[in-house]
């Protein structure tokens, strides 16, 4: 007699365990976090180059407004006074950092003036000796940038503010000045 045995098949299954979903979670937040660091330090320092920009163009636009008149707009509360600028008075309005339009009815030397790119900072202008020179500011985010005033961008060496609790760290002149006249 024989006997006919027939095999059981069982059916294996393979999982992970507690331990090793838990070891993918946290490589999976460790990766996310600092692609999460590196974007938001890539974003900082895009505003920071868009605000050094803004400040060099606005400072060629400037330079054309004094070959025009010898003598640089006034500034008052920080912005340009030439929103118009009246030739006849040597006067003109305050300009609105991001829609004031820098003209003298006849020159237009700035469609519409820049803003800063963060949501409480500004632009800050001023002018010495009579309108003879300049100097333009702003806060630039990166504390490790190096072309913050003095090399250090947590203690600037001036106290005009660019905006709501924000010290300026970065100016651009007129070439007879510096940043800290």
């Amino acid at each position: 007699m024989q006997f006919n045995r027939k095999r059981k098949s069982k059916l294996v299954f393979t999982g992970f365990t507690l331990v090793e979903l838990l070891i993918v979670m946290a490589i999976l937040a460790v990766l996310a976090s600092i692609g999460i660091v590196s974007f938001r330090s890539s974003q900082v320092r895009g505003r920071d180059a868009q605000r050094k920009s803004d400040l060099k163009q606005i400072a060629s636009s400037l330079e054309l407004f004094y070959s025009d008149y010898s003598k640089y707009p006034d500034a008052a509360g920080g912005k340009i006074q030439a929103c118009p600028y009246n030739s006849i008075t040597k006067s003109g309005a305050d300009c609105l950092w991001g829609s004031g339009e820098f003209w003298d009815g006849q020159t237009l030397y700035f469609k519409v003036l820049p803003k800063d790119p963060s949501v409480s900072g500004d632009y800050f202008y001023r002018t010495l000796d009579s309108g003879q020179k300049f100097q333009l500011f702003a806060t630039l985010e990166n504390t490790q940038d190096k072309e913050c005033l003095d090399g250090d961008c947590a203690n600037s060496p001036v106290s005009y503010s660019c905006g709501t609790g924000m010290v300026c760290n970065f100016a651009v002149t007129s070439p007879n000045t510096s940043a800290t006249e």
